[in-house]
């Protein structure tokens, strides 16, 4: 039996996240299957353990995940054969093995994501999947008015660096474990009508970065004032924090040990 890691990168709109679901398409799962029938034999089957459970419709342009298998297969064999049957959204990028200790999700020190906003006047087409509309995320569709002030959201950021109680942008009401996390980089910059959103941090609540968009999306759009950040960390409570932003802007990118 052999620890593999898996470097994986998917186009996650049409899933229903990364953890496996009874009848549901998941980024866990297609890989599960694949191993299975590269594995027949192994028992219980090849588990697939990811570094993060990315929400439905969130993508990943480095995944890091780990599988043990007992294969004879070496490293760009077993790489070949998963994507020779995974659909064409997701693919494993690199195969290596590691000590039999390496875990995925325990051993991973920082997560970095980014958000991508489109606010310009004219939405573009062939990456429509992978940046959120200012105005789907306003819930108004059609409306091209609104503009997101950059400087007030970055000056909206700074409250939020550094380790907290984020338990004010946890989308789980009945999370019993810590809510405590530490955010070492949220920047906002603009670049040709988008907005990029980059955030790192030790670890991530459910829908703790879709949560923080929206907030600093309301911040960009004059509506809260950036000190009003703190009042809502300081809450620790869901409700005082703004709507959580939609899941297609989201890619995680980099996994670092």
């Amino acid at each position: 039996m052999t620890n593999f890691k898996l470097k994986i990168e998917f186009d996650g709109t049409r899933y229903y996240g990364w953890e496996r679901q009874p009848n549901k398409d998941t980024i866990q799962g297609k890989l599960e299957d694949v191993l299975a029938k590269m594995c027949p034999d192994m028992d219980p089957k090849p588990e697939v353990i990811g570094a993060g459970r990315t929400d439905a419709g969130v993508h990943a342009r480095a995944m890091i995940a780990n599988v043990h298998l007992e294969t004879n297969m070496d490293a760009i064999k077993i790489r070949d054969y998963i994507n020779k049957f995974l659909p064409d959204d997701i693919a494993v990028i690199a195969v290596r093995p590691v000590s039999d200790r390496f875990h995925a999700r325990y051993n991973a020190k920082r997560r970095s994501y980014k958000y991508t906003i489109f606010d310009g006047p004219v939405k573009p087409v062939f990456n429509r999947k992978y940046y959120t509309r200012l105005d789907v995320a306003l819930n108004k569709p059609g409306s091209t008015e609104d503009v997101l002030d950059v400087d007030l959201m970055n000056e909206g950021a700074k409250y939020l660096l550094g380790e907290h109680d984020f338990k004010s942008f946890c989308g789980n009401p009945h999370m019993k474990k810590s809510t405590v996390r530490t955010v070492d980089e949220l920047t906002i910059r603009r670049s040709k009508g988008y907005v990029y959103v980059d955030i790192s941090a030790d670890g991530f609540l459910q829908h703790m970065v879709r949560i923080i968009v929206g907030t600093l999306i309301d911040v960009g759009l004059g509506k809260i004032p950036p000190e009003r950040v703190q009042e809502i960390l300081e809450a620790k409570d869901r409700k005082v924090a703004s709507p959580t932003a939609p899941a297609d802007g989201l890619a995680l990118m980099t996994v670092e040990y």
